[in-house]
């Protein structure tokens, strides 16, 4: 018997309990959910009222801990709209494919007006060909005959709506009935579908809250400081509230790059060298843990996409940067354009790197650029041993920038792209920009000077003034 799969489309702006109800029901009649967030929609506005990149998270969180369910962010990340018709096609191949509507989208079918008929691309022929299941609340009077040939009805107790939320939340009045906790604390958080433009950092608390522990075991100092921590262990099949990562900034990326998906917050505390994603371990240990006054960050993704030689294309995140290198002893000719406009015709180079702010006091910073306050907007490109354009380093990109290296003789000076440090094998070309859909939070405490350890490497371990004395 052939797969279920269960494609759960909305603008989810945001999602509710209700939907993850739908979603849990769903899980239990096919093989697999497929939750589908839109992108822009001209008919509904409303789906810009706050940033993909929020949308998605809340989508993670809402639907990510619900066992078959999958939730797919390449609308959001492509600021599209796929129709029903294409979401037919692309999913074909998975199994058997069933398109999840509500009523109010049928009726009228039996007289070849319903609006997925006269509405939707290729909707008379979706209707003929396609499953549907159709979700029906008790007091909706829905005509059997109005239903498509292929369809299946869901007698739905849940109520609600997006809109309702975002009235409420407008109002002060949401509360958990209406959201799941983990979605709730996000939207109090950044502050969501109140301030015109959400904020990428908030004061708030740990205190009280769950975490689980992330120890890198290779590491004796971060062993160490897990014996002085509360394991914080979570009963059951309860969710930790965040994540406490203990070790250095490669332990982070680790963690980071793994289990990024699951919308946690990140604390770290340093067991490395410099630390530049973590929490000195006086900060912490000095104080009771979960540590009560902390400021959440939330730091943009890079999004990636691979040109390969035979002309295909695959796509990554990065948290810190992503780079393409030469892979034979002949230097690299590569090719830089920044939103289609070539801003360097042939860079004679090792290789080409871009860096989020936050990856910037890594590679980035090794190659020569300055690096960026990890809550900077901005974002870096950089070249590596770069012999001609003479005395070209770095340049400064702005958020909306899309990027592409492309190499120049791929057969006689091939080149091979890296991910985080993970190498993705060769490739003709690298594009990227910063992720509409990807981002992780960091937890700093309140008293973490960001500033301070950027300092000290660009004024290369200077002593520090105060009041005019030096220390």
């Amino acid at each position: 018997m052939a797969k279920r799969v269960a494609i759960f489309g909305g603008s989810f702006n945001p999602p509710g309990r209700h939907h993850r109800a739908i979603a849990t029901r769903l899980a239990e009649m096919f093989d697999e959910v497929r939750v589908i967030p839109c992108g822009p929609r001209p008919d509904k506005p409303t789906t810009d009222t706050v940033p993909a990149v929020y949308r998605a998270a809340l989508a993670d969180l809402t639907f990510g801990p619900v066992p078959g369910v999958t939730v797919d962010l390449f609308d959001l990340e492509q600021a599209s709209f796929t129709t029903n018709i294409r979401l037919q096609e692309r999913f074909a191949d998975e199994g058997e494919v069933w398109h999840v509507v509500g009523a109010d989208l049928v009726e009228g079918g039996s007289k070849d007006d319903s609006l997925i008929q006269r509405t939707w691309e290729r909707g008379r022929e979706l209707w003929s060909k396609a499953q549907f299941l159709v979700m029906k609340r008790p007091s909706y009077a829905l005509a059997t005959e109005d239903l498509p040939p292929k369809s299946e009805v869901l007698e739905m107790d849940e109520e609600g709506s997006s809109t309702a939320i975002r009235e409420a939340i407008g109002r002060g009045v949401i509360d958990s009935d209406m959201m799941t906790t983990r979605a709730l604390a996000y939207v109090e958080r950044y502050g969501l579908y109140r301030a015109p433009i959400p904020g990428m950092w908030a004061r708030g608390t740990l205190s009280g809250a769950t975490h689980q522990m992330l120890c890198d075991g290779a590491n004796p100092r971060a062993v160490a400081l897990s014996k002085q921590l509360p394991a914080g262990a979570v009963e059951g099949d309860g969710e930790p509230d965040f994540f406490t990562v203990l070790g250095g900034d490669g332990a982070m990326l680790r963690n980071i790059r793994e289990r990024w998906r699951d919308r946690m917050p990140f604390f770290g505390v340093n067991a490395g060298h410099l630390g530049f994603l973590m929490n000195a371990p006086a900060e912490v240990l000095d104080s009771p843990f979960p540590p009560q006054d902390v400021i959440f960050r939330q730091l943009p993704m890079l999004y990636l996409e691979f040109e390969c030689a035979d002309g295909s294309t695959t796509t990554d995140y990065a948290f810190n940067d992503a780079w393409v290198e030469r892979s034979t002893s002949q230097s690299a000719w590569l090719q830089i354009t920044v939103n289609d406009v070539t801003r360097i015709e042939k860079l004679v180079c090792d290789g080409g790197l871009v860096a989020t702010a936050a990856g910037s006091t890594a590679y980035a910073r090794s190659m020569g650029a300055q690096p960026l306050l990890a809550d900077s907007t901005a974002w870096l490109l950089v070249g590596s041993n770069v012999m001609e354009p003479a005395n070209w380093k770095s340049a400064l990109l702005s958020p909306d920038a899309t990027v592409e290296i492309r190499s120049l003789s791929n057969v006689a000076r091939p080149v091979e792209a890296y991910v985080d440090g993970i190498s993705r094998g060769p490739v003709v070309a690298l594009r990227a920009r910063l992720s509409r859909a990807a981002a992780t939070e960091l937890v700093f405490c309140a008293s973490h000077d960001m500033a301070e350890k950027i300092a000290a490497i660009q004024f290369h371990g200077l002593a520090k003034k105060t009041n005019g004395a030096s220390n």
